[in-house]
């Protein structure tokens, strides 16, 4: 089976392979092991490889090369009106000669391959759509067009669409889904954590203020305030680090938070291992893995209630969802932080729900599914 990726991600070519951001190159990995051959249409980039970069395994792999845009600017638009028939000419090309056409949504590329699609009815399709499916949230109108075509099973015909969470109203070609990291053999006993040491809290996710990283410092930074032993270790890089590292110096948080930048997938299982919670105050998610693997390795979660994580919390059960009110959020922290026996319960929910979702049952699904096309 020649199968046929279409992704606004970025690659690089380093020692005769591709490499990308390493949570999606893992999933595809899985994937590629169902093909016979791999198409990649997506941007190259001439990057360095960072540690957050991983390589795809796979014997016959093809790389088309397609430039990237966008539609933020008045430049950028123009740009996008020049480039947009020749993308879209080479995405139709690969899809002609492909046997199965995985779409990654939502993107720029993704909305091109949506578009093109439409001219393969027959061809089996899937379309992993990474961002909040969410249809009552507010997001650009490139997303919503992405999700409407997605959504019509005339116009997007043979296609199984995965999303995060169930939405009342979804079309029958809309599947809900999940993502995973850990497998089966990594389900080991949870450490042990108790609130009498220094409660430790995980950040892991770009620095961009969409994640909201300040948020998450000050809500450490306020409970240091009232008296209370903690950390919060910052994992991820992004254009607001030097902000960041203004505020802690500004405000005298040294050795209460650290940035440590971008690390290895050990590195972080290590920090979820010995951290008592994972936080990740975003204003917009599909499937936060960080939260999902935070809660793998005993992490009690607090999230924003946003895509699929009130599902994913089972409400207040599994985790606490923070309200981005300042001072009610506090006293839902301290609400845990003061009683061993809430944090104990909380974080048991927590594990034994993500440990639901390993690697295997991931694959499997997948499996089923390309065999079913």
């Amino acid at each position: 089976m020649k199968f046929l990726i279409i992704t606004h991600v970025p690659h690089l070519k380093y020692e005769n392979h591709y490499f990308a951001y390493s949570p999606y190159v893992n999933e595809m990995n899985i994937w590629a092991k169902y093909a016979t051959e791999i198409v990649l249409v997506a941007p190259l980039t001439f990057t360095d490889k960072t540690a957050i970069d991983s390589s795809y395994i796979h014997p016959k792999i093809k790389f088309l090369s397609i430039d990237n845009f966008d539609v933020l600017s008045l430049k950028g638009l123009f740009r996008t009106v020049i480039k947009t028939p020749k993308i879209s000419w080479q995405i139709f090309k690969a899809m002609r000669s492909a046997d199965h056409i995985h779409l990654r949504c939502p993107g720029n590329i993704g909305l091109l391959g949506c578009l093109v699609q439409i001219a393969f009815p027959s061809k089996p399709k899937t379309a992993k759509y990474a961002g909040n499916w969410d249809p009552k949230s507010q997001q650009p109108w490139t997303y919503k067009l992405q999700k409407w075509i997605l959504s019509n099973t005339f116009l997007s015909r043979n296609m199984t669409v995965l999303v995060y969470g169930e939405w009342q109203g979804s079309t029958k070609n809309i599947k809900p889904f999940f993502t995973a990291t850990y497998s089966e053999a990594e389900k080991t006993p949870i450490l042990e954590k108790t609130l009498q040491q220094t409660i430790d809290f995980v950040f892991v996710g770009s620095l961009v203020s969409g994640k909201n990283p300040l948020y998450a410092i000050q809500l450490v930074q306020r409970l240091f305030q009232k008296g209370y032993k903690v950390k919060l270790t910052l994992f991820g890089e992004g254009k607001e680090r030097k902000n960041l590292e203004h505020y802690c110096y500004a405000n005298q948080l040294d050795g209460i938070v650290i940035l440590k930048g971008n690390q290895k997938k050990a590195a972080l299982k290590k920090a979820y291992q010995e951290s008592h919670f994972v936080i990740l105050p975003s204003k917009s998610e599909g499937w936060p893995k960080a939260i999902a693997e935070g809660m793998f390795w005993g992490c009690v979660p607090i999230s924003t209630p946003v895509s699929c994580v009130p599902y994913m919390l089972d409400k207040n059960n599994r985790g606490i969802l923070l309200n981005m009110n300042f001072e009610q959020d506090i006293l839902q922290i301290e609400t845990v932080v003061n009683n061993q026996q809430v944090f104990d319960k909380k974080q048991i929910l927590a594990a034994n729900w993500s440990r639901n979702y390993t690697l295997e049952v991931f694959e499997n699904e997948i499996k089923k599914m390309l065999l079913q096309s």
